[in-house]
């Protein structure tokens, strides 16, 4: 039988949700109750369909041992380009809601509830489902095994999406624990920690029994962020509830140490969610996207070593001219600015892999987007440490300035990266012989490009324009400009930055279409990029 003990577990936790909605302490946690309720009877219903019973003297089917496992990372592929479609589009609601604020809805849909639901729908169910799929596709090719745990890797899957569910459902609820980029509730937060163990299991399992005795360097990226991740979590997110069917709890931490463990958390979070993992990601497909091996070894592990060790001390650097001790606010600093080496180590690393094929980018807009990617990487790691610097960050800090950096290495680096593997994954798990269009890829990376570009830049103006009014002062020391008079001046770069935005979801767009059509076997008959007179055919998927 087949899937019937997953049905058993399923319909038992959707029990339980009926009676914490039946006995919920307040509202907020029965209204979550209830959709956490609906969403698990509806996985029963779908879970049901697919139950198998063995006939006397047989077994239900039961997949290949010696196969990789990747129907799970097809869900992934389709998962991650969903909700990066729904965080894109958030964004540009709420982008639209600052400079038209006539455009909040009360009380679900104003920007103090949809602003998390955009940073988590992009950064944690995007970027997290990327991570997911990637690191099972990568860690089952470099080992030559196959997913350890069988059908525990469905399980961190789904409950995954579950956990994005509920902590999307609770910021439009109003949910929180206002902690950045780490808003759920006390039992959203348990949920994700069981998920994050069996993720650890089922990784850490497939390099156990590995039959490749050398572990590459993209596993060591992928297991550091997992592992750092749950560490960050586990103390960042350490509070006592006021209720067990209550959504109310109270951090262990409280003032000053309560900031620092938050930025602690917060800046590693980028650090390990959002550099570690997807450099995981660049060590494998840039390489064989180029068809060339790594152009250093040796350098990819001085890049490793050097950024998990010095990534994990620049937290402070949030909390300068604060009331956290100097000596922290400088020991912040100086990380960060050393921070800058063995990040434009890693770039480099990337950018000299292409040695020997750089002609690739005249007729390859997937390796195009994967170096933009890398490009984005170093810029955005170069402008962090300076931003970092105190004298500098008395001018950028609480800024669009930061804003602009921000989104400038998330949707170049992050984004860009996870879009070139997934056009490099579809038609291989799908066993297509190419992509439905490359002219289509060609449109989405300069769409995307055009709209990072537009949307940092017109972010860095309005955050040095803010920067500069805050802090000017009349000959008598009286501030000249008040908060209004700055949010006045930068509402063109706030009607800029919209268009921006749209740019990059068209782009995102176009991706999935195209994706869908290479999904369905179509291929577009279209002249060839580059100037090419004629594509040879790809060899068939492996």
């Amino acid at each position: 039988m087949r899937y019937l003990t997953e049905l058993i577990l399923l319909s038992a936790a959707a029990f339980l949700a009926l009676l914490g909605a039946a006995y919920a302490k307040d509202n907020l946690f029965q209204a979550h109750a209830w959709i956490l309720f609906f969403v698990l009877l509806g996985s029963c219903v779908l879970l049901a369909r697919r139950v198998e019973f063995g006939l006397p003297g047989k077994n239900a089917s039961k997949p290949d041992p010696s196969s990789y496992f990747d129907e799970v990372i097809r869900y992934g592929v389709i998962a991650t380009m969903f909700w990066g479609i729904v965080g894109f589009l958030v964004g540009v609601v709420i982008a639209a809601q600052l400079a038209w604020p006539e455009l909040n809805i009360e009380p679900w849909f104003n920007f103090g509830r949809m602003r998390p639901l955009h940073t988590s729908a992009v950064i944690f169910a995007f970027g997290g489902n990327a991570l997911l799929c990637t690191s099972f596709h990568v860690v089952q090719r470099t080992c030559r095994a196959r997913l350890f745990g069988g059908n525990l890797a469905w399980f961190v899957f789904w409950g995954y999406q579950l956990f994005i569910v509920l902590a999307a459902t609770g910021y439009l609820l109003g949910v929180t624990q206002s902690r950045e980029y780490a808003e759920p509730e006390w039992y959203v937060d348990l949920w994700l920690t069981i998920v994050w163990v069996a993720y650890l299991v089922v990784f850490v399992g497939t390099l156990v029994k590995r039959k490749e005795p050398h572990i590459y360097v993209a596993n060591w990226f992928f297991l550091s962020f997992i592992i750092t991740v749950a560490m960050l979590h586990l103390v960042n997110n350490a509070a006592v509830p006021v209720s067990f069917l209550g959504v109310k709890s109270y951090s262990a931490f409280s003032g000053v140490q309560d900031a620092l463990t938050q930025w602690w958390y917060g800046h590693n979070a980028v650090g390990f969610f959002l550099t570690a993992g997807f450099l995981g990601m660049m060590y494998y497909y840039v390489p064989k996207q180029a068809n060339r091996p790594v152009y250093s070894y040796r350098l990819s592990i001085i890049h490793f070593w050097a950024l998990i060790f010095l990534y994990i001390w620049a937290g402070p650097h949030h909390l300068h001219y604060t009331a956290l001790p100097d000596w922290a606010q400088t020991l912040g600093m100086v990380f960060s600015v050393m921070l800058w080496m063995p990040s434009w180590g890693g770039m480099i690393n990337g950018l000299m892999t292409l040695s020997g094929a750089w002609d690739k980018l005249r007729t390859d807009p997937v390796l195009r987007m994967m170096v933009i990617s890398l490009a984005f990487y170093g810029m955005s790691t170069f402008e962090g440490p300076v931003m970092s610097i105190k004298s500098v960050n008395s001018l950028s800090h609480y800024t669009d300035w930061t804003i602009g950096h921000v989104h400038s290495g998330a949707l170049g680096w992050n984004g860009m990266i996870t879009f070139g593997a997934l056009y490099y994954l579809v038609p291989k798990l799908w066993n297509r012989e190419n992509l439905y269009s490359l002219r289509l890829v060609n449109w989405h990376l300069w769409l995307a490009t055009l709209g990072i570009v537009i949307y940092a830049a017109v972010m860095w103006v309005a955050g040095v324009t803010q920067g500069l009014m805050w802090r000017e002062y009349d000959d008598q020391g009286f501030l000249v400009n008040s908060f209004v008079e700055s949010v006045v001046a930068i509402h063109p770069e706030y009607v800029m930055r919209v268009f921006g935005g749209l740019l990059y979801l068209s782009g995102a767009l176009l991706m999935a279409y195209n994706l869908w059509r290479t999904i369905r076997g179509d291929v577009r008959n279209e002249v060839p990029l580059g100037g090419a007179q004629a594509t040879a055919k790809p060899a068939p998927a492996q």
